[in-house]
């Protein structure tokens, strides 16, 4: 096992279990996958407590905080038998071993990185305390070097974080032990910029701030050192309302007035040029865990690939046009050009990752500009998916394009992000993604030129030269393979001029096919008119180089093949197979392994169910989709269709009932379902939001494919249950696009019902977007047609809509009437949470009267109906009205409480705007409590909070808040 990079020789090797930073693993065959969430943090909970028995319960607990499922423990199960087959296929010197009521990791003492901390720390002391303080440092300076960021960053377990906050504070008192010796050495000139650099990191750590007071102070810079005291105190005075320690104001005093005890206490050692002590990630930037408002750091590059081969000069000059004009401050549009299959997006990548940790440390952005089928990605789209990837909430992203331009160039100001465009279309489709200052960088591909993009560095790829082509054919299928026909080599890739997309393709066909000789292959592109064909190049060429790939699978799997053309999506959840060919295995995954195997499929991703997703290239959808219409009769291909859109419906709809706690504010269908296999929905859908968002481009293909075949029933159902992930997350555009798409098939179908759930779903759409005298006439249609076919929810969501219209004209009474007959419709109906969210509505009518006593009775029971179907949002809905009203009522502090508690529920499900209402409440809570300061704070970060999402008039709102009770505007809610 290799020596760690992080230590310098003195016994501590590169430990297979590594947690000070994110999880990594590694064993003989090189770095161990594991599955993100459960398995992760099993592993993480195993390897803090090495050797030691690990209880169930303890698992159960770092998993599910609260709360767990009845199918805990067998959960716990599943995860540590694929986590011993993960170390076992990787090769790790461990086992994890059953134990009467628990679990034990079982390796070597130094198999992970936090045991070789804890034991260099406790050398270091040792040595320390023997005097040998140069040594100490050093192996302080060891141990620090073993972190690679926050402990088990990224681990989703709270029990955890606690646990990992507590190894991440024993690192911070190494560093500071760290620079207190290295004072004592005397080396206070050559700590100056780390301790700065420390302190801005960590402002409120007194003993930093001290360390670095004497470090100047002793370097002459008496004044500097006073103004760091000072700095701190207004931060310490500002943040908290506190003074500094006693230590900290004495050191202060002693610097003032020059006193004797400051000077070195013995002389000092001879100064080494040593490296900083380890701050992995920018600590100045990631260690400040107490801000509430993060910035997000995208990661959206695709992968690199291993077998990357290319001019080694034209591969640096891109890297320093790109980050050639950062120091200037100057803006790098960096352009790749060149003919198809020259390898223009695999450079493009490459080079992205080779410069994304040391130059663009803020984060890296990626977007295929030609889209999916061809379809070119308008700069609205882009912006729309940067943004995202940026913080942004969907609800306050902008519909305009040049305001989601002016919000995108805001926001990576000053901040050092790559923006990889690959290929780009045209001029128009590229400005509105530049960034606006020179911080970042921009790298683009195209096969245009271009040549109206102002101030760009154009690099034009050559096909490879001979040697280059010899190394790309070795790697793709065998070095000892080309060196026995090197002449063969050469002659096929004087054949296709060095292209590297056609030696790809010689490649993978030669590796699928061991017996094949490069001869024989140069034989089939002798003849130009055959080598057209058994190339890509073309479209008969593309049929011909995959036929003997599909010839050889195995007449299910070719059937299977053909099928998967009908799914339009980029990527294919491993479920999806199953439901074409409508096989009920508990294992849907294993069908497409043949098709992987033949390289016919790619790996693309791993699901939030821990299963593999998959891609279909172009070229091999082109050829299935043909073998398709030859070779599948018709009825075949409509079932196929309609399981598959099925599927989607079935785990939709589940999402949704996860979300609402069963099927409420909904009209159901009668569409066909197709149910994957249970124990893969339960993993999927542990985050229903986060799946319905991670497959929304599949769900809005579902919903178009569904239109097109027929589908009509299970178009209108799909459409309206995806209302789910649109209100939530602020997807109005694609509201509106579904449900046109949904409306024109049940009207060509003659679909009443579903006609009426379309247009009652729109008029919400009109209401969410403030449109009130649009969603009128949607309404009243909806709810003449839901009368007329005697669907009795789909009347009590018209008539709360509609209620909603009356309150905003000002009609309370005639709102409070609407409302009372949807409530009794939504009894009828069993449909509770409809019920709930009219009991909160006719809620606020009678707060506003005054009414406390029927107001709190409509909150208790639309609380009760929320806590009892487990719909987290209503509840916060509810007891933020509690809240209002108890304001109302002028019972303070009972309103914080109950505030507080909606504060914690709108932050654990990432609800931001919800978070922004709350702590504005909080504020006022505060003020009429007359505790300024704490109103100051709620007030501010609510006001950042509002600014951060550009809502204004809310941000301007609060600042008036600020003025009317400091008496004047603050200088900075920052």
């Amino acid at each position: 096992m290799a020596v760690s990079s992080g230590y310098d020789g003195s016994g501590a090797a590169a430990a297979p279990f590594r947690v000070l930073g994110p999880l990594e693993v590694s064993g003989e065959l090189g770095a161990v996958s594991v599955a993100p969430g459960r398995q992760e943090v099993v592993l993480g909970a195993l390897v803090l407590e090495l050797n030691r028995v690990v209880e169930t319960t303890r698992l159960v607990d770092v998993i599910w905080a609260h709360d767990p499922p009845k199918t805990a423990r067998a959960q716990v199960q599943i995860c540590i038998s694929r986590l011993r087959k993960a170390l076992s296929d990787g090769g790790v010197d461990a086992t994890i071993e059953t134990r009467a009521g628990g679990y034990i990791l079982r390796a070597p003492e130094d198999a992970t990185d936090v045991g070789n901390f804890r034991r260099l720390v406790a050398e270091a002391h040792a040595l320390a305390r023997d005097g040998l303080k140069m040594p100490a440092v050093d192996t302080l300076r060891s141990a620090i070097g073993l972190w690679r960021g926050r402990c088990l960053a990224g681990v989703p377990s709270e029990v955890l974080a606690g646990t990992a906050a507590q190894w991440d504070e024993s690192r911070l008192e190494a560093v500071e032990t760290c620079m207190r010796l290295l004072l004592e050495l005397g080396h206070h000139e050559h700590l100056v910029g780390e301790l700065m650099q420390l302190v801005a990191g960590h402002p409120l750590r007194e003993r930093l701030r001290g360390h670095l007071m004497v470090a100047l102070y002793r370097s002459g810079r008496q004044a500097e050192a006073l103004d760091a005291y000072h700095q701190g105190r207004a931060m310490l005075t500002e943040e908290l309302g506190l003074d500094p320690g006693r230590e900290l104001r004495d050191l202060a005093q002693a610097i003032l007035t020059d006193d004797a005890d400051l000077a070195l206490a013995e002389p000092a050692e001879p100064a080494e040029p040593r490296s900083p002590v380890a701050t992995p990630l920018s600590e100045a930037v990631q260690e400040r865990s107490a801000d509430p408002d993060p910035v997000v750091t995208p990661r959206q590059l695709p992968a690199d690939i291993g077998d990357f081969v290319a001019d080694d000069t034209i591969v640096s000059a891109v890297c320093d046009a790109v980050t050639g004009g950062q120091e200037k401050g100057q803006l790098n549009v960096v352009l790749v050009l060149g003919r198809p299959g020259v390898g223009k997006s695999t450079l493009a990548r490459h080079v992205a990752h080779r410069l994304a940790t040391e130059h663009f440390p803020d984060g890296q952005l990626y977007c295929d500009l030609r889209g999916p089928g061809g379809q070119p990605v308008s700069p609205a789209q882009a912006l729309g998916r940067f943004l995202r990837a940026l913080g942004v909430p969907g609800q306050a992203i902008p519909d305009a394009l040049d305001e989601r331009a002016e919000m995108y160039r805001s926001l990576l100001a000053g901040r050092r992000i790559l923006v990889l465009l690959d290929d780009a279309v045209s001029e128009s489709q590229v400005m509105p993604l530049l960034p606006g200052t020179g911080s970042s960088g921009v790298l683009v591909t195209s096969r245009g030129q271009l040549t109206a993009l102002p101030g760009t560095r154009r690099f034009d790829l050559e096909p490879l030269s001979q040697e280059q082509a010899l190394q790309l054919l070795g790697r793709i299928m065998g070095e000892h393979r080309v060196e026995s026909e090197r002449e063969a080599a050469r002659a096929l890739i004087r054949l296709v001029g060095g292209l590297p997309l056609a030696l790809r393709i010689i490649g993978a066909r030669l590796a699928a096919r061991p017996h094949w000789s490069l001869t024989s292959m140069w034989h089939r592109l002798e003849n130009e008119h055959r080598r057209l064909d058994e190339l890509a190049y073309g479209e008969l060429s593309i049929r011909a180089s995959l036929s003997l790939s599909y010839d050889g699978l195995a007449p299910a799997d070719r059937r299977l093949l053909c099928l998967l053309s009908l799914a339009e999506g980029p990527e294919i959840p491993s479920w999806l197979g199953a439901a074409l060919v409508d096989d009920r295995t508990p294992h849907p995954a294993d069908l497409l392994e043949p098709l992987i195997d033949m390289r016919l499929l790619d790996i693309t991703a791993l699901d939030q169910g821990g299963e593999f997703r998959c891609g279909l290239s172009q070229i091999v959808r082109m050829l299935a989709h043909e073998r398709l219409l030859a070779e599948i009769p018709e009825a075949e291909r409509a079932g196929a269709v309609r399981r598959m859109v099925g599927g989607w419906m079935a785990l939709a709809e589940r999402a949704h009932k996860e979300v609402y706690g069963g099927t409420h504010t909904i009209v159901a269908g009668r569409g066909e379902r197709w149910h994957p296999p249970e124990d893969y929905v339960q993993r999927c859908l542990r985050d229903p939001l986060g799946w319905l968002e991670s497959e929304q481009t599949n769900l809005l293909n579902a919903v178009e494919l569904a239109a097109r075949s027929g589908l009509d029933e299970l178009c209108w159902e799909l459409a309206t249950t995806l209302v789910t992930l649109f209100e939530a997350r602020g997807y109005p555009e694609l509201w509106e696009r579904t449900h046109q798409v949904a409306l024109t098939a049940v009207q060509e179908a003659g679909n009443e019902r579903g006609q009426a759930a379309v247009l009652g779903s729109l008029g919400t759409l009109h209401l969410y977007r403030g449109e009130y005298e649009a969603a009128g006439p949607y309404l009243s249609a909806a709810s003449e047609i839901f009368e007329r076919v005697g669907e009795v929810r789909g009347q009590a969501l018209c008539l709360r809509d509609l209620a909603r219209i009356e309150r905003h004209h000002g009609d309370d009474d005639r709102a409070l009437a609407l409302y009372k007959s949807a409530e009794h419709k939504f009894v009828r109906a069993q449909d509770v949470i409809g019920r709930a969210y009219v009991l909160g509505e006719m809620a606020h009518i009678t707060m506003r009267r005054a009414d406390f006593t029927r107001t709190r009775s409509y909150l208790d029971e639309a609380l009760g109906i929320c806590r009892s179907a487990g719909f987290d949002r209503g509840q916060a809905l509810a007891l933020r009205r509690l809240g209002q009203m108890l304001m109302y009522q002028q019972q303070y502090e009972a309103a914080e409480r109950t505030l507080l508690e909606v504060l914690a529920m709108v932050r654990a499900s990432g609800d931001v705007v919800g978070e922004g209402y709350v702590l504005h409440d909080l504020g006022r809570v505060n003020a009429h409590l007359r505790r300024v300061e704490q109103a100051v704070q709620y007030y501010s970060q609510s006001a950042r909070i509002r600014e951060r999402i550009l809502d204004h008039s809310g941000a301007a709102a609060v600042r008036a808040d600020i003025v009317a009770i400091l008496g004047r505007p603050m200088t900075s809610v920052g």
